[in-house]
């Protein structure tokens, strides 16, 4: 868990002048969810980091560095065994994402492999892989770590079902796009800061 955020939270609050439960009051939330969140046993999602920024009116993307568990830069992958997807799909997160180190795979073992060597902090993966299928990857993926948030890449929408059972973050039929990327992103559940302002 990241203490960064605990403490850049309860220090802006502070300096606000909000006490724990007028915080908390102002997003609808307990004031033990905010002690929690101050004592760093747990980290808000996405959509609340937006709110906490908007009541604290600063910009949001300092809640999400600070929200960051490592001073490393963020791994995301993109898995799909057509490497034409991968050519295009690739150029498109590195855009995005200016401060992660993006990886594309087109054999879910490898990315297996890579993933218990690197914490990955998001996960495009295409749903119909040559050697396994992009849902049993996801699982394996969560069972290394548990707060990899996955997208499904797809042609097919049929498959948005499925994909939804996994606990994955989001579903995007392909092809990927910016805009598609950075609409995925405000829907994580273990936000990272993505360098960006499209959050």
């Amino acid at each position: 868990m990241s203490h960064l955020f605990s403490e850049t939270l309860k220090k802006i609050r502070t300096e606000k002048g909000f006490s724990q439960q007028s915080f908390a009051d102002k997003l609808f939330v307990t004031r033990p969810t905010v002690a929690r969140w101050e004592n760093g046993t747990r980290l808000p999602d996405a959509v609340m980091i937006a709110s906490i920024a908007e009541v604290l009116d600063i910009d949001v993307n300092r809640l999400l560095s600070a929200a960051t568990e490592s001073d490393e830069p963020a791994n995301v992958i993109m898995v799909d065994d057509r490497k034409l997807i991968l050519t295009g799909g690739l150029p498109v997160l590195m855009d995005v994402l200016p401060n992660a180190t993006v990886t594309g795979f087109t054999d879910a073992d490898e990315a297996i492999k890579f993933a218990k060597s690197n914490r990955i902090s998001l996960a495009f993966l295409d749903i119909e892989l040559r050697n396994m299928s992009g849902l049993d990857l996801c699982n394996k993926l969560l069972e290394i770590n548990p707060r990899t948030n996955v997208v499904f890449l797809t042609a097919y929408a049929d498959y948005s079902l499925d994909a939804w059972k996994t606990g994955a973050s989001g579903f995007m039929l392909k092809p990927i796009t910016a805009a598609g990327v950075k609409e995925q992103l405000e829907k994580l559940r273990y936000p990272f800061w993505t360098g960006g302002d499209s959050l």
